[in-house]
């Protein structure tokens, strides 16, 4: 009996993987994990670098500049003169201002009606309604506003003697232009222009001989 029991082969030995191999041989949820992570990364990256470019640009090249109202002139209109030499009451009184709007924004200005108040010493003589508009991109445009004056209220003034006998008068507007910046369509920015002007001119040559303007931009 011992000597069968010792002639019985012995059953072949079971090759186990090592710790090492375990660890070293990739599972496959984690594999499944892995390309999901690169799938996402990818996307995400690519709207955080159009975001940064987004941003740059906005703070740069669509920064939304300040449009710049100028007074290129003033000219009257429709003056009549007493013996006196000086405007009668009720008589006719215009000024035609020569007003340009510079836009150095890269996407176009649009703006809506314009309102022009004119003041001798103080008192509002004359207002004046402009048309809605649109400076186009980095460009400027010119237009002409044109003031009915209320004579009478120059004339009835009693510095209005000596200011028209020194052959200078000196009076100050107030404009205001409503408008809207829009980029790529996407960005709006609304924009009110407001200047202070106080302008003396003379005139026999109804010519500027000095201005002095303030702007004031609300955005």
């Amino acid at each position: 009996m011992a000597d069968r029991e010792q002639a019985r082969p012995l059953a072949p030995a079971i090759e186990r993987p090592s710790s090492e191999e375990d660890d070293t041989t990739p599972h496959p949820r984690k594999q499944a994990h892995k390309k999901l992570i690169k799938r996402c990364a990818c996307p995400l990256v690519f709207l955080l670098l159009l975001a940064i470019v987004i941003i740059v640009l906005i703070f740069t090249v669509f920064r939304v500049k300040d449009p710049v109202i100028t007074m290129n002139d003033v000219k009257i209109t429709k003056l009549e003169l007493s013996n006196t030499m000086t405007p009668r009451l009720g008589a006719n009184l215009s000024l035609v201002a020569d007003v340009s709007v510079k836009n150095p924004n890269v996407a176009s200005f649009r703006y809506s009606n314009t309102t022009t108040c004119l003041y001798y010493r103080g008192v509002m003589v004359g207002e004046a309604r402009g048309p809605p508009g649109r400076a186009k991109a980095r460009r400027t445009i010119r237009m002409n506003v044109t003031i009915d004056v209320i004579t009478d209220r120059v004339v009835s003034n009693p510095d209005f003697r000596t200011d028209f006998g020194s052959g200078l008068l000196t009076m100050s507007s107030f404009s205001r232009v409503p408008g809207q910046v829009k980029i790529l369509n996407l960005f709006k920015r609304h924009v009110v222009v407001k200047m202070n002007c106080s302008t003396t001119f003379n005139i026999s040559t109804q010519a500027i001989k000095e201005q002095s303007c303030m702007r004031k931009v609300t955005l």
